[in-house]
């Protein structure tokens, strides 16, 4: 017992609690938050790839593709790009004629962070996207300028 005194002095003064801590080591966060300095840097798509090639879909009626564009506009792998793109898609899709609808679906195309940081005007889109109207109606409801409380809508 005479031995242990010495370690149990230790423990008490805190010497050796780095030792006895369940509790793992803290690094820096793998996930860094969105719109910081080092997110965007790290997310950025480079300038001389190629627009993305849509998957060919003949014979999809319109309805059809209204459906499934609401499914990945709330679908997109990023919580953020899924609010915006699924709430624009509630508001604005059912209003939406083929041709509108078909650039949509174009945009459903690029990355999650692009249309992200297009919308959020963090970045600027490439040439194909800058005189979109659709992107800038898109920025619009981004901006929110209305401050409706937004959330996820039901599918």
């Amino acid at each position: 017992m005479a031995s242990l005194l010495p370690i149990l002095a230790s423990v008490r003064r805190g010497l050796f609690n780095r030792l006895l801590t369940t509790t793992a080591s803290r690094s820096a966060d793998p996930w860094l938050l969105p719109n910081t300095p080092e997110h965007l840097a790290s997310t950025t798509t480079p300038a001389d790839m190629p627009a993305p090639v849509p998957l060919p879909r003949p014979g999809e009626i319109l309805e059809t593709m209204r459906a499934r564009l609401v499914y990945q506009a709330r679908k997109r792998g990023t919580l953020e790009s899924d609010l915006l793109l699924s709430t624009f898609a509630k508001e604005e899709l059912g209003s939406m004629n083929e041709e509108e609808l078909r650039e949509f679906d174009k945009l459903m195309d690029e990355a999650d962070w692009d249309i992200y940081y297009w919308a959020t005007e963090k970045r600027t889109p490439p040439e194909r996207w800058v005189n979109s109207m659709l992107l800038e109606k898109l920025r619009k409801h981004v901006r929110n300028e209305g401050k409706v409380v937004r959330r996820m809508p039901d599918l």
